[in-house]
């Protein structure tokens, strides 16, 4: 059973942490890279947390007493700026909604990442949860715009289901912001944001899935 079975940050490893490395060793040797990165996908697909177990079972090895949540919140931030890391979960079609789309999933993913590093300051903190909550919006507003090109009522259905999820973990987020100002519990905020990053690129995956 994997450690992190239960939680968004076994499904982000990959992307946010080892895809990048990827690309950068692509430069140097893309044969290598791209070997590599085939038989990793290939194992993650086939068990999925292999991943997280990997970088955890090297950060036990190094006696490393890192926060697994924080790190790939933060790197989040470096993986949206970066178009090249951050491509392979755009979607490719050219019409404003799906480019919007691209747009509005990217700037709610940036602006959680900065979470860790700003929720110690109440005051900007409170700024940012303010952004967080137009970018969701914003981001629901695209996603309904997206929804009138997908092709057929199962794969609207599709749509309209990761929706909902979405706005469930809205919610949740917003509830445990509400029990961090409580009891400061700043773990369970990174936990809550990766989860709204995960249903992010589910909905990307859905869409690119039915539309492309």
């Amino acid at each position: 059973m994997t450690m992190g079975d239960d939680t968004p940050v076994t499904s982000l490893v990959l992307p946010v942490l080892i895809r990048p490395i990827l690309t950068q060793l692509e430069r140097r040797d893309v044969t290598a890279a791209q070997t590599l990165r085939a038989a990793i996908c290939k194992v993650e697909a086939s068990n999925p947390g292999f991943a997280y177990d990997f970088v955890v079972g090297i950060l036990r090895r190094g006696d490393l007493g890192i926060n697994m949540n924080e790190s790939i919140l933060r790197l989040q931030g470096t993986v949206s700026s970066n178009g090249d890391a951050e491509v392979e979960r755009h979607l490719t079609r050219t019409e404003d909604a799906f480019q919007e789309l691209n747009r509005k999933s990217t700037a709610l993913k940036r602006i959680l990442s900065r979470i860790p590093d700003e929720i110690s300051d109440r005051k900007t903190f409170l700024e940012t949860i303010k952004e967080i909550a137009s970018a969701i919006k914003k981001l629901l507003d695209a996603v309904n715009e997206v929804a009138g090109f997908i092709p057929g009522s199962s794969g609207k259905q599709s749509l309209e289901q990761r929706k909902r999820e979405f706005v469930k973990y809205s919610k949740r987020f917003s509830n445990t912001l509400k029990e961090y100002f409580k009891e400061g519990q700043a773990n369970a905020v990174f936990v809550s944001a990766l989860y709204l990053i995960h249903q992010t690129n589910m909905i990307m995956a859905t869409v690119r899935d039915k539309c492309e």
